[in-house]
This record gives structure tokens, sequence and C-alpha cells, in this order.
């Protein structure tokens, strides 16, 4: 996900998880979030819940592979602004990430 988004022209952090992510000092100036909902050490929505305590009002798209319609309710309601299931096409979390986040490259 991190190639392709960087190749449409975004600019791209991943982390491997999300406590390591939320240590990140410049975390809060993320234009967009993409995570999964299941994470070794955290879910998709406690990461987006500490980022919003910590005042980030970006977007935020959670992907998974088990959608459940309870799952994609939960999402709605803890803020995330769109839901992807897993396996999903590359132009379908391109397409979403565009209508959410302007890119970063060539934006002089």
């Amino acid at each position: 996900m991190q190639l392709l988004l960087q190749g449409r022209g975004f600019d791209v952090r991943a982390y491997a998880a999300a406590d390591p992510m939320l240590l990140d000092e410049q975390l809060t100036e993320a234009v967009c979030l993409v995570i999964d909902y299941l994470l070794g050490d955290r879910d998709g929505f406690s990461v987006l819940a500490t980022l919003r305590n910590l005042g980030w009002r970006g977007p935020a798209i959670l992907i998974t592979a088990y959608p459940t319609e309870e799952l994609r309710r939960l999402a709605s309601e803890a803020g995330f602004s769109a839901f992807l299931e897993k396996p999903f096409k590359e132009h379908m979390l391109v397409n979403t990430v565009t209508s959410l986040a302007p890119r970063s490259v060539g934006s002089d």
C-alpha cells in the first residue's frame, strides 16, 4: 500500500505497529490515516481515538479482512470516513485516499 500510494504522488509514512506510530511527534500533521482494524498491539479504533484525543481531525480509512455490518457501523460511529474490505483492488484504495486527502507531491 505504501508503494502504491507513493507512486500516485502521496507522501506516505508506514508503521509496522500502532505503538511506534503513536510515538511519532509528527503524526498529528498527517493528512489522512489508513489503518487496519486488527493490529498486533492495538486495533484501528483505539489508534483513531488516541489521535482524536491529541487533536487530530483528519479523515481516516479503516481496512479489514473481517468485514461485518456491525464492524462497518462501529467504524462509522468511531469517525472513520471510509471502510475498505480486504482484499481490495488497488484503484479502490487510491480512489478513496484521493477523495479524502490532497496530494502533497507537487503542491508548492
